[in-house]
């Protein structure tokens, strides 16, 4: 008997009842950066993002929950004089990225708030951890993320996202959220984050680079996938409630090897390289944005991945609307 596979393709209705992976407004979260002031700077390498003042990320932060975004993630853009080589800025309660938290949920009670949990927005050197003698040094830079998540919490974040990739900083950090009472707050933990090439606009936004050297000694080699298998262990271990792949779409391999060992939900990060390669390719006439933000957005999922972060949350919310 001739197979006809076609059959379930013949029409918009019959592909819907079909189809095995869904996308929605629901798995999404916005990422946003902040900065001092009332207006926005524009980001140059990521069109239709800037580095919003407080007033405006509350507004942008309510244009994205309106269109059933649930969650916000968080980045602090800060001028030089408050960094320093240990981030003491982080632990500040009036900080910009305590403010903002305060503000949001504020403004919109309903609203998932992440918080990034890493030195190098606020380090004068640009890592993640802090540098001692031309070395990340791992132990001391433990106190401080737990002590900045802390401080995130008491703002009144809902998830803290260490991103930093410290040995032990998930754990760490845990520990110091029960012991001030917020052991309600989850902890997303960029379990599998490599040392990509596709950061770029994010680092412009920040101005957060290395000053010096780079992020190769912490972060994953791009040519490693076992070793992610090793980090989701140690991770669940230590108390993390999300598991986080980044990047997205070239390591769709790897958010399908981390669906398969665990649990916990997973989470993708489309990140800024791949949102500026589609927004660059649109401009030029050579492809089609919005269909390729869904295509790409609808991989992760197919991938493996529960949540997605995508600087392309908005436009996709209003895409899946229609």
């Amino acid at each position: 008997m001739l197979q006809r596979p076609r059959r379930n393709r013949s029409s918009a209705g019959v592909r819907g009842l079909v189809r095995d992976t869904q996308l929605s407004a629901a798995n999404l979260v916005l990422p946003l950066f902040v900065q001092e002031g009332d207006g926005e700077t524009a980001i140059r390498s990521m069109p239709g993002h800037a580095r919003l003042g407080i007033p405006r990320l509350v507004d942008k932060a309510g244009e994205a929950f309106g269109l059933g975004v649930p969650a916000v993630a968080l980045f602090p853009a800060l001028v030089d004089d408050l960094k320093d080589p240990r981030g003491s800025e982080s632990t500040n309660p009036d900080g910009l990225l305590q403010r903002s938290v305060r503000a949001l949920k504020q403004a919109l009670p309903e609203l998932i708030v992440i918080t990034d949990v890493a030195l190098d927005p606020y380090s004068s050197d640009g890592h993640d951890g802090v540098l001692i003698d031309d070395r990340i040094d791992n132990d001391v830079t433990l106190p401080i993320l737990a002590a900045m998540a802390v401080a995130q919490a008491e703002a009144g974040a809902d998830v803290v996202a260490p991103s930093d990739m410290m040995d032990g900083r998930v754990g760490a950090i845990r520990s110091a959220l029960d012991e001030a009472g917020f052991s309600n707050v989850l902890v997303c933990s960029y379990c599998c984050k490599y040392a990509s090439g596709f950061y770029g606009p994010f680092r412009e936004a920040l101005d957060s680079a290395p000053r010096a050297g780079d992020k190769k000694t912490y972060q994953m080699d791009p040519a490693n996938v076992r070793e992610c298998l090793r980090e989701v262990e140690l991770d669940e271990a230590e108390g993390a409630d999300w598991l986080m792949v980044k990047p997205g779409l070239p390591y769709a391999d790897v958010i399908r090897l981390v669906r398969e060992s665990t649990a916990l939900p997973v989470a993708a990060y489309h990140v800024s390289g791949e949102y500026a390669m589609l927004k660059a390719a649109a401009q030029n006439g050579w492809l089609d944005f919005d269909r390729c933000l869904l295509e790409s957005l609808l991989c992760l999922r197919r991938a493996g991945a529960d949540i997605v972060f995508s600087y392309g949350a908005i436009e996709a919310a209003r895409l899946l609307r229609r």
